[in-house]
């Protein structure tokens, strides 16, 4: 897959997933930009750029699915696929609403393929 146009934004508090996630989606051929928080990406030029949002559900301040609302409250309606090491959040019926895929930290490389194939409308 070279995909290397397609931007895909990470938003996580994370370090060591900013650190890793984005060596694996150039490895899919995709374009990354990291963000350590959900206002340093609103903040940011690529918000009208991203053609998929990799969030983290639980961050300090805003959460991944705040974001989310906001986004769709400014009329962005962006693919999503939240990632969290916490099972409960990933089970509330408002989270997934309209989101692509909920994985649980740690997922494997064939389970964020597929969500971000599905994202992008890549098969």
């Amino acid at each position: 897959m070279n995909n290397a146009a397609i931007l895909v934004c990470v938003v996580d508090d994370d370090e060591s997933v900013r650190e890793s996630l984005p060596d694996l989606l150039r490895e899919f051929g995709l374009d990354p930009q990291v963000f350590a928080s959900p206002s340093d990406f609103l903040k940011s030029a690529f918000v009208d750029k991203a053609q998929c949002l990799i969030l983290d559900i639980a961050m300090p301040g805003m959460s991944g699915p705040e974001l989310r609302r906001e986004l769709l409250r400014q009329g962005r309606d962006i693919p999503t696929i939240f990632i969290t090491a916490h099972v409960d959040f990933a089970s509330q019926p408002d989270i997934r609403e309209g989101v692509i895929a909920c994985l649980i930290k740690p997922f494997g490389e064939a389970a964020l393929l597929e969500a971000l194939q599905r994202a992008l409308n890549l098969k």
